[in-house]
């Protein structure tokens, strides 16, 4: 296989010596009722979160580091297999189906999800990170689209991810992931049932970039929600320091974090700003 399903288009056999660590088994490192993500995706139940293995962006604090970069490889799964695991979950009483960083491996998730569509909404969570022409192959098939728009500075994109072309590229792919899902709607217990949400880490040292973000994200998607994540915990290789990036090596001030707030709040931005005591090594889920 030839790939050429992220933006990186790297053309490289699945053999997992791709930049995204993966080969061509479609493989899981996690499926299980995941608790923490934003309260309309995670109610009381939980949300029915499979974690992927490998990943296109790669990120060098990557909290996920283990199964992006293939040191933890999960387990093979066919779109058979993984179809089971989505009703499983929906059994155990998950508000949705939330598949975490699957790009590399959308034909066998679309197979899945055709096979037999899950009785609670899917959730695709992503870097933002993503070409068009992949995300249309899932059209009517996820309902509700949960990507990052980590970058407005193209040079931190490349040091920290190697994607220079970051913020241009996740820029278009959620307007591909608006034109599918539009602005988010609720049903009666509130939690989110169709739609986009975006969200933002803000990095520590970093909070010029992610005001950027967030005047990018007023201009480009009006009506669409942000969730600004305050729990950044160094990890992968921030935990040992990034070289030109030492500032990593810690979490986010409160100060970063209220300056930050009040531009989400300043440009009439609606959502969620998450609590800084949500960070640490007991929020990262175990990968097997």
């Amino acid at each position: 296989m030839n790939c050429k399903l992220c933006p990186r288009m790297c053309g490289r056999e699945r053999d997992g010596g791709a930049p995204c660590h993966s080969g061509e088994e479609m493989r899981i490192a996690r499926a299980a009722l995941h608790f923490w993500e934003e309260p309309p995706i995670s109610g009381k139940n939980g949300s029915g979160a499979v974690f992927f293995a490998g990943c296109p962006l790669g990120c060098r604090y990557c909290q996920n580091y283990d199964i992006s970069r293939g040191i933890t490889p999960g387990r093979a799964v066919t779109p058979e297999e993984l179809s089971g695991i989505f009703f499983d979950l929906a059994a155990q009483g998950a508000h949705n189906i939330n598949l975490v960083t699957a790009t590399q491996f959308v034909p066998g998730v679309r197979r899945a999800l055709l096979y037999r569509k899950p009785p609670v909404p899917v959730v695709y969570n992503t870097s933002g990170y993503e070409r068009r022409e992949t995300l249309r192959a899932l059209e009517g098939l996820v309902d509700i689209y949960l990507p990052d728009f980590k970058y407005a500075e193209g040079g931190l994109a490349k040091d920290l991810s190697g994607a220079r072309d970051y913020p241009e590229t996740a820029i278009k792919a959620i307007h591909e992931m608006v034109r599918q899902a539009g602005p988010p709607e609720y049903d009666e217990n509130g939690m989110m049932k169709r739609g986009v949400l975006i969200r933002h880490l803000i990095l520590p040292g970093h909070t010029k970039n992610s005001i950027a973000a967030l005047e990018l994200i007023a201009r480009e998607f009006p009506g669409i929600p942000v969730s600004l994540m305050a729990q950044y915990t160094p990890w992968g290789q921030a935990r040992d320091g990034i070289p030109g990036y030492p500032e990593l090596s810690r979490g986010i001030t409160k100060r970063e974090l209220l300056k930050v707030q009040d531009a989400l709040f300043e440009l009439g931005l609606e959502g969620f700003v998450q609590s800084r005591k949500a960070r640490g090594a007991q929020f990262i889920p175990e990968f097997q």
